[in-house]
Protein backbone atom coordinates (compact mmCIF):
# COMPACT_ATOMS: atom_id res chain seq x y z
CA UNK A 1 0.00 0.00 0.00
CA UNK A 2 1.15 3.48 -0.39
CA UNK A 3 1.49 6.17 2.26
CA UNK A 4 -1.57 7.26 0.79
CA UNK A 5 -4.22 4.23 0.78
CA UNK A 6 -2.38 3.32 4.59
CA UNK A 7 -3.28 7.30 5.87
CA UNK A 8 -7.01 6.72 4.03
CA UNK A 9 -7.03 2.75 5.82
CA UNK A 10 -5.84 3.92 9.13
CA UNK A 11 -9.30 6.58 8.96
CA UNK A 12 -12.59 5.37 9.58
CA UNK A 13 -14.86 7.99 10.33
CA UNK A 14 -18.07 6.66 12.23
CA UNK A 15 -18.78 9.71 15.39
CA UNK A 16 -18.69 13.68 15.00
CA UNK A 17 -18.97 16.33 17.36
CA UNK A 18 -21.10 19.45 15.93
CA UNK A 19 -21.53 22.26 18.29
CA UNK A 20 -23.50 25.83 17.93
CA UNK A 21 -25.73 22.47 15.97
CA UNK A 22 -29.00 23.96 17.17
CA UNK A 23 -29.63 26.22 14.08
CA UNK A 24 -28.12 27.83 11.15
CA UNK A 25 -24.48 26.35 9.34
CA UNK A 26 -24.58 23.71 12.34
CA UNK A 27 -27.37 22.28 12.12
CA UNK A 28 -27.38 22.10 8.39
CA UNK A 29 -23.77 20.22 9.09
CA UNK A 30 -25.56 17.89 11.88
CA UNK A 31 -28.16 16.88 8.90
CA UNK A 32 -25.29 16.65 6.12
CA UNK A 33 -23.25 14.71 8.71
CA UNK A 34 -25.92 12.03 9.35
CA UNK A 35 -26.55 11.39 5.21
CA UNK A 36 -22.56 10.88 5.07
CA UNK A 37 -23.34 7.93 7.62
CA UNK A 38 -21.97 9.21 10.92
CA UNK A 39 -23.50 9.17 14.33
CA UNK A 40 -24.02 12.79 15.78
CA UNK A 41 -23.05 14.44 18.79
CA UNK A 42 -24.78 18.21 18.97
CA UNK A 43 -24.32 20.29 21.24
CA UNK A 44 -25.29 23.92 22.11
CA UNK A 45 -26.21 26.70 25.12
CA UNK A 46 -28.90 25.17 27.69
CA UNK A 47 -31.26 27.58 26.52
CA UNK A 48 -31.14 25.98 22.98
CA UNK A 49 -32.31 22.48 24.29
CA UNK A 50 -35.72 22.04 22.78
CA UNK A 51 -34.37 22.94 19.11
CA UNK A 52 -31.41 20.36 20.02
CA UNK A 53 -33.92 17.68 20.57
CA UNK A 54 -35.86 18.45 17.62
CA UNK A 55 -32.46 18.20 15.50
CA UNK A 56 -31.87 14.62 17.20
CA UNK A 57 -34.91 13.47 15.81
CA UNK A 58 -34.14 14.30 12.54
CA UNK A 59 -30.66 12.44 12.64
CA UNK A 60 -32.29 9.07 14.07
CA UNK A 61 -35.10 9.52 11.05
CA UNK A 62 -31.79 8.98 8.98
CA UNK A 63 -31.21 6.09 10.63
CA UNK A 64 -28.36 7.42 12.54
CA UNK A 65 -27.67 7.52 16.37
CA UNK A 66 -27.67 11.16 17.67
CA UNK A 67 -27.65 12.68 20.81
CA UNK A 68 -27.77 16.20 22.59
CA UNK A 69 -25.39 17.93 25.18
CA UNK A 70 -25.91 21.22 26.29
CA UNK A 71 -22.57 23.15 27.14
CA UNK A 72 -20.92 26.71 26.25
CA UNK A 73 -17.98 25.93 24.46
CA UNK A 74 -15.91 28.57 26.44
CA UNK A 75 -16.20 26.14 29.61
CA UNK A 76 -13.62 24.31 29.96
CA UNK A 77 -15.89 21.52 32.11
CA UNK A 78 -17.97 21.66 29.23
CA UNK A 79 -16.14 21.08 26.50
CA UNK A 80 -14.51 18.25 28.46
CA UNK A 81 -17.88 16.76 29.27
CA UNK A 82 -19.34 17.40 25.81
CA UNK A 83 -16.05 14.48 24.96
CA UNK A 84 -16.62 12.54 27.10
CA UNK A 85 -20.10 11.69 27.10
CA UNK A 86 -19.64 11.24 23.55
CA UNK A 87 -16.95 8.65 24.22
CA UNK A 88 -19.39 6.84 26.76
CA UNK A 89 -22.59 6.93 24.52
CA UNK A 90 -20.83 6.65 21.08
CA UNK A 91 -17.38 5.01 21.74
CA UNK A 92 -15.31 7.42 20.34
CA UNK A 93 -14.62 11.06 18.36
CA UNK A 94 -13.61 10.61 14.53
CA UNK A 95 -14.50 14.42 14.25
CA UNK A 96 -15.12 17.73 16.12
CA UNK A 97 -16.87 20.46 14.56
CA UNK A 98 -16.06 23.66 16.45
CA UNK A 99 -18.84 25.73 14.75
CA UNK A 100 -20.29 27.54 17.53
CA UNK A 101 -20.50 31.20 17.11
CA UNK A 102 -21.20 34.60 18.12
CA UNK A 103 -20.52 38.48 17.64
CA UNK A 104 -22.14 41.91 18.18
CA UNK A 105 -21.68 45.56 16.10
CA UNK A 106 -19.94 48.45 17.57
CA UNK A 107 -17.29 50.92 16.60
CA UNK A 108 -14.29 51.44 18.35
CA UNK A 109 -16.01 54.75 20.16
CA UNK A 110 -18.21 52.59 22.05
CA UNK A 111 -16.90 48.97 21.84
CA UNK A 112 -18.95 47.09 24.68
CA UNK A 113 -15.72 45.09 26.29
CA UNK A 114 -18.02 42.84 28.10
CA UNK A 115 -19.04 41.84 24.64
CA UNK A 116 -15.90 42.02 23.35
CA UNK A 117 -14.68 39.25 25.81
CA UNK A 118 -17.62 37.34 25.17
CA UNK A 119 -17.15 37.04 21.63
CA UNK A 120 -12.92 35.91 21.88
CA UNK A 121 -14.23 33.44 24.73
CA UNK A 122 -17.04 31.71 22.43
CA UNK A 123 -15.50 31.84 19.06
CA UNK A 124 -11.37 31.62 19.69
CA UNK A 125 -11.68 30.22 23.22
CA UNK A 126 -14.42 27.50 22.68
CA UNK A 127 -12.13 26.30 19.36
CA UNK A 128 -8.72 26.05 21.25
CA UNK A 129 -11.06 23.71 23.97
CA UNK A 130 -12.82 21.69 21.66
CA UNK A 131 -9.61 21.07 19.96
CA UNK A 132 -7.82 20.13 22.86
CA UNK A 133 -10.84 17.44 23.95
CA UNK A 134 -11.08 15.73 20.96
CA UNK A 135 -7.51 15.76 20.00
CA UNK A 136 -6.59 14.26 23.33
CA UNK A 137 -9.48 11.03 22.25
CA UNK A 138 -8.72 11.07 18.74
CA UNK A 139 -4.64 10.62 19.96
CA UNK A 140 -5.75 7.74 22.19
CA UNK A 141 -7.52 6.23 19.51
CA UNK A 142 -4.87 5.75 16.87
CA UNK A 143 -6.77 6.21 13.70
CA UNK A 144 -6.80 10.15 12.79
CA UNK A 145 -9.44 12.13 12.65
CA UNK A 146 -10.48 15.56 11.65
CA UNK A 147 -10.78 18.89 13.71
CA UNK A 148 -12.93 21.48 11.87
CA UNK A 149 -13.54 25.08 12.85
CA UNK A 150 -15.79 27.42 11.39
CA UNK A 151 -13.90 30.82 11.06
CA UNK A 152 -15.13 33.28 8.19
CA UNK A 153 -13.90 35.51 5.06
CA UNK A 154 -13.96 38.38 8.05
CA UNK A 155 -11.06 35.97 8.85
CA UNK A 156 -9.33 37.06 5.99
CA UNK A 157 -10.52 40.37 5.21
CA UNK A 158 -11.59 42.85 7.78
CA UNK A 159 -14.26 45.40 8.15
CA UNK A 160 -15.27 47.98 10.49
CA UNK A 161 -17.90 47.90 12.94
CA UNK A 162 -17.07 43.98 13.97
CA UNK A 163 -13.44 44.07 15.62
CA UNK A 164 -14.28 41.28 18.18
CA UNK A 165 -15.65 39.26 15.33
CA UNK A 166 -13.02 39.85 13.02
CA UNK A 167 -10.22 39.25 15.68
CA UNK A 168 -11.53 36.19 16.44
CA UNK A 169 -12.12 34.39 13.42
CA UNK A 170 -8.38 35.82 12.06
CA UNK A 171 -7.19 33.88 15.40
CA UNK A 172 -9.52 30.78 14.58
CA UNK A 173 -6.97 30.62 11.43
CA UNK A 174 -3.81 30.82 13.02
CA UNK A 175 -4.56 28.30 15.80
CA UNK A 176 -6.07 26.06 13.14
CA UNK A 177 -2.32 26.29 11.47
CA UNK A 178 -0.75 25.68 13.95
CA UNK A 179 -2.13 22.62 15.42
CA UNK A 180 -2.11 21.28 12.06
CA UNK A 181 1.75 20.95 12.42
CA UNK A 182 1.48 19.47 15.91
CA UNK A 183 -0.90 16.62 14.59
CA UNK A 184 0.63 15.67 12.10
CA UNK A 185 2.42 12.57 13.51
CA UNK A 186 -1.32 11.32 14.62
CA UNK A 187 -2.89 11.62 11.05
CA UNK A 188 -5.09 14.09 12.46
CA UNK A 189 -5.46 16.75 10.28
CA UNK A 190 -6.85 20.29 11.52
CA UNK A 191 -8.95 23.11 8.64
CA UNK A 192 -11.08 25.92 9.00
CA UNK A 193 -14.00 26.85 6.66
CA UNK A 194 -15.21 30.71 5.70
CA UNK A 195 -18.47 31.28 4.86
CA UNK A 196 -19.27 34.36 3.48
CA UNK A 197 -22.40 35.67 2.76
CA UNK A 198 -24.85 32.82 4.53
CA UNK A 199 -28.51 33.48 5.10
CA UNK A 200 -28.39 32.96 9.30
CA UNK A 201 -29.46 34.66 12.05
CA UNK A 202 -26.09 36.24 12.75
CA UNK A 203 -26.30 37.80 9.45
CA UNK A 204 -29.50 39.31 9.98
CA UNK A 205 -29.15 42.81 11.26
CA UNK A 206 -31.62 45.94 12.04
CA UNK A 207 -30.21 47.93 9.43
CA UNK A 208 -31.40 45.42 6.96
CA UNK A 209 -34.84 47.30 6.64
CA UNK A 210 -32.83 50.97 6.14
CA UNK A 211 -30.78 49.08 3.14
CA UNK A 212 -34.35 48.17 1.25
CA UNK A 213 -35.19 45.65 3.57
CA UNK A 214 -33.70 42.02 2.42
CA UNK A 215 -32.20 39.55 5.04
CA UNK A 216 -28.13 40.28 4.90
CA UNK A 217 -27.95 44.07 3.43
CA UNK A 218 -26.57 45.47 5.97
CA UNK A 219 -23.65 42.65 5.91
CA UNK A 220 -23.31 43.16 2.25
CA UNK A 221 -22.55 46.74 2.39
CA UNK A 222 -19.85 46.50 4.67
CA UNK A 223 -18.32 44.89 2.03
CA UNK A 224 -19.70 47.50 -0.81
CA UNK A 225 -22.29 45.23 -2.01
CA UNK A 226 -25.45 45.93 -3.32
CA UNK A 227 -28.54 44.30 -1.48
CA UNK A 228 -28.78 41.66 -4.69
CA UNK A 229 -25.32 40.62 -4.43
CA UNK A 230 -25.27 36.42 -4.44
CA UNK A 231 -25.49 34.80 -0.95
CA UNK A 232 -26.31 31.14 -0.17
CA UNK A 233 -27.84 29.05 2.34
CA UNK A 234 -25.92 26.83 5.49
CA UNK A 235 -25.92 23.68 3.37
CA UNK A 236 -24.18 25.18 1.13
CA UNK A 237 -20.85 25.33 3.81
CA UNK A 238 -21.91 22.07 4.72
CA UNK A 239 -20.93 20.29 1.73
CA UNK A 240 -17.63 21.70 1.79
CA UNK A 241 -17.08 20.46 5.77
CA UNK A 242 -18.70 16.89 4.59
CA UNK A 243 -15.58 16.90 2.04
CA UNK A 244 -13.29 17.77 4.79
CA UNK A 245 -14.46 14.86 6.56
CA UNK A 246 -14.18 12.40 4.32
CA UNK A 247 -10.89 9.69 4.06
CA UNK A 248 -9.83 10.93 0.76
CA UNK A 249 -9.71 14.85 2.46
CA UNK A 250 -6.14 13.44 4.29
CA UNK A 251 -4.08 15.82 1.98
CA UNK A 252 -6.18 18.84 2.99
CA UNK A 253 -4.67 20.12 6.30
CA UNK A 254 -3.90 23.70 7.85
CA UNK A 255 -6.47 25.19 5.24
CA UNK A 256 -9.06 28.28 5.49
CA UNK A 257 -11.67 27.24 2.84
CA UNK A 258 -13.73 29.76 1.90
CA UNK A 259 -17.80 29.11 0.72
CA UNK A 260 -18.33 32.95 -0.08
CA UNK A 261 -19.32 33.45 -3.63
CA UNK A 262 -15.98 35.45 -4.80
CA UNK A 263 -16.50 37.74 -1.82
CA UNK A 264 -12.99 37.99 -1.07
CA UNK A 265 -9.98 36.02 -2.99
CA UNK A 266 -6.95 34.18 -1.23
Amino acid sequence: MTAATDTIADYTPKVAIVTGAAKGIGRAIALRLADDGFDVVVNDIPQQLASLQELVDLIKAKGKNAVAVVGDVSVEEDVERLVAETVQVLGGVDVMIANAGTGGFGTIFNVDMNNFDRVIAVNLRGVVLCYKYAAIQMRKQKRGGRLIAASSVLGKKAVPNLQAYCASKFGVRAVSQSVAQELLPYKITVNTYAPGLILTDMTDSPKDAVLGGKHGSHIKSLFNRTPDAPDAEPPVVASIVSYLCKPEAYFVNGQSISVCGGLTMD
